[in-house]
């Protein structure tokens, strides 16, 4: 490639992985896992429950190094970047944690300030319209003044996606944003995501298991499987790959390439052979 072409590349991407490897004890979670994240979209990572899903944004925002392999974020190699560095590019990385991850003794109005005030000398008056603005983008600026105690899940993780968005990130990682919320509240928070990343202008990388509603947002969709990147692409794409193992993630089929059964003898050796044994 090209000086050039390398250029266009990193500047289509705002997040380019290569050759990631990582370990967990005497585990392997990443083989060589490669992968873009195209700026502007909305990016997602499924795959069976422990592929290191979670484990990989942890990586992308410096919290865990890898063992090998290159990690770029706005064209900043991740793991070369000093401690100060790193709390620089957090201020322009937005969190949504699966639990939403409420300070439980400030309000809603609080936790909203709170990354304006630790990360930026904002006057308090400016910090004060900056939080209700961003509480009005998730339809929450009457709330203000309640506790996370008093809050319903949903609302919570809407408090928490405006906390995200407080001081206009490029990037904004969703860990299981769907877990736990009802259908009414479900549709709340996929419509914000669509709606918040456009305004924003900035890129979403979304981790969850909720094939319907993560297909209907997604422009690319990433499945992680056995420390790789086996599948990639369009929703559209997805549903009908080539590969049996994809599909049968992507619909949801119970029995496949992935057993319903976990290995085990057969049923009458156990019932009847290895008692006698």
């Amino acid at each position: 490639m090209s000086e050039a072409a390398a250029r266009d590349t990193a500047q289509d991407n705002l997040i380019e992985i290569r050759d990631l490897v990582f370990r967990r004890g005497n585990r392997l979670i990443f083989d060589g896992l490669s992968m873009n994240v195209p700026r502007g979209g909305i990016t997602a990572l499924m795959g069976p429950s422990g592929c290191g899903k979670t484990t990989l944004l942890r990586i992308i925002g410096g919290q865990i190094r890898p063992d090998a392999g290159s990690v770029l974020v706005r064209g900043e190699e991740v793991t070369a970047l000093t401690r100060g560095e790193l709390l620089e590019l957090r201020r322009d990385i937005g969190m949504l944690f699966q639990t939403s991850a409420l300070f439980t003794d400030m309000s809603v109005f609080e936790n909203v300030a709170f990354p304006l005030r630790e990360h930026t000398e904002l006057p308090e008056d400016t910090i004060r319209d900056l939080v209700l603005l961003k509480l009005n983008a998730v339809g929450l600026r009457g709330a203000r003044d309640l506790m996370p105690s008093q809050l319903s899940g949903g609302m919570s993780r809407r408090v928490a996606l405006a906390r995200a968005i407080a001081l206009d990130p490029c990037l904004l990682m969703y860990d299981e944003p769907f877990t736990g919320q009802d259908p009414i509240s479900m549709g709340v928070v996929v419509t914000l995501i669509r709606r918040l990343n456009g305004a924003l202008g900035a890129t979403s990388l979304l981790v969850s298991h909720d094939i319907h509603e993560t297909t209907g947002i997604s422009d690319t969709i990433y499945i992680l499987d056995q420390g790789k990147v086996v599948a990639g692409g369009q929703p559209s794409e997805l549903a009908n790959h080539a590969s049996p193992r994809v599909r049968q993630f992507i619909t949801g089929s119970p029995d496949g390439p992935v057993p319903f059964h976990y290995p085990a003898d057969e049923l009458a050796y156990d019932l009847l052979g290895g008692a006698l044994a």
